[in-house]
This record gives structure tokens, C-alpha cells and sequence, in this order.
């Protein structure tokens, strides 16, 4: 570990960050909330800027552009969904289907906020696809591979919720058992793959899930 957080790589262009969880990937609002991934970066790489971001108690991969050029290349990759994504999670239950999908639309639960909620009018389209690594009968719990196809605020854990399946320590979502099964939550961005944005060669970034 580095000043908190796990450097992965660091070129002239970008620089991939292993993010723990209990740490902001930029600063919150209040004073209290200043500590943040992306200023423990910029200690280091003062040109750092986030292209994207993981909830306070997600934990893994997140990427840094070196300049707001280089920002605004890897934000477009983003938006494109030029990029490679997947996470680990241990979810409650034991899901029907090995493999699946979630298309469910979503939306901002404004009087409950910073919640979401699936919303089929007003909501937006997201889609995530799941693969199930395995079943633990004592804890009654899954480890799944997930594939956030679209990049909605909360997602993973909001349609993970709404098949009734809530991810292990989640403050937000879970009901209090499936909440306080786990210290954390068991959500990590295990897997990004993009191309760089001025070699153009295919990069990959690999972080083993600490649980």
C-alpha cells in the first residue's frame, strides 16, 4: 500500500489506483470529507484528475488522467463504454440461474438521498450482467462476477437489491441481517481494460478482491 491506496500504474498519460474501501474517490462536501483518493494521488501526480468513480465502500480499480487533455480522451472512453469492467461481490441468497442479466431502469431517490431506485417510468436504462463463482451453503451466500454494462450511481447494488439478492454489508440497500454479515461492503472493482489514449495499445489491470 501507498499513502492508503495501492498504485497499480502510472505512465505520462494515466494512472490506475487500487482504492480502499472507506475512502471518497474525490472530495465530498464539508470539511470532514476532504480526504479522498484522488488527493492522495495528486501528493504524488499533482496533474491527477478522476475519470470515474467507486462509492465510499467499494473498494478496487479506478483510473487517474495525467492533464485535462488526457481527462477528457479517458472520459470519453468512459462515456462510450470503451471500457472493460468487472467487479466481485458476495450476495445474499443463492441465485436461480448461474448466469443472468438485470435490466432494470434507474433513477435518484431524491427524499431519500443518496439512495436510487428502480424507476420504470422516469428511470434511466441500466444493465448489468452476473455470473455466479460460487455458493456458501453455512452463510448462505454467493460470490458473483459482475458486469456493469451501463454506469448508473449505485447500480450493482441497487439491481443486486431488486432481484433480492443484496450484496453483503451494504448500509444502503440490505436489510439489517445481510448488512451486518459483513464488516464492509463486499463489492470490488476487480477488472478494467481500455486501450491507451495515445499509444493505442490494450491495456489490463488485475486487483484480487480482499475478501
Amino acid at each position: 500500500m501507498e499513502q492508503g491506496f495501492r498504485l497499480i500504474h502510472a505512465d505520462q498519460a494515466l494512472i490506475v489506483a487500487d482504492k480502499p474501501s472507506g475512502l471518497l474517490s474525490v472530495p465530498g462536501r464539508g470539511p470532514d470529507k476532504q480526504d479522498c483518493l484522488s488527493k492522495r494521488v495528486q501528493a504524488d501526480y499533482p496533474d491527477a484528475l478522476i475519470v470515474h468513480r467507486l462509492d465510499f465502500d467499494t473498494s478496487g480499480l479506478l483510473v487517474l488522467a495525467r492533464g485535462k487533455g488526457m481527462h477528457r480522451r479517458l472520459s470519453i472512453l468512459f462515456q462510450e463504454r470503451q471500457v472493460n469492467k468487472r467487479y466481485i461481490a458476495v450476495v445474499k441468497g443463492k441465485l436461480e440461474e448461474a448466469a443472468g442479466e438485470v435490466r432494470l431502469p434507474l433513477l435518484v431517490d431524491w427524499p431519500n438521498r443518496p439512495r436510487h431506485k428502480v424507476d420504470f417510468e422516469t428511470g434511466k436504462p441500466s444493465l448489468t450482467r452476473y455470473r455466479v463463482l460460487s455458493y456458501n451453503p453455512a452463510e448462505r451466500c454467493s460470490r458473483l462476477e459482475l458486469i456493469p454494462e451501463t454506469g448508473r450511481t449505485h447500480q450493482l447494488r441497487v439491481h443486486m437489491q431488486a432481484i433480492g439478492h443484496p450484496i453483503l454489508g451494504d448500509s444502503l440497500y440490505a436489510d439489517a441481517e445481510t448488512r451486518e454479515q459483513a464488516e464492509r461492503l463486499l463489492l470490488h472493482a476487480e477488472f478494467l481494460a481500455f486501450t491507451h489514449p495515445v499509444s493505442e495499445a490494450p491495456l489490463s489491470f488485475t486487483s484480487a478482491a480482499p475478501f
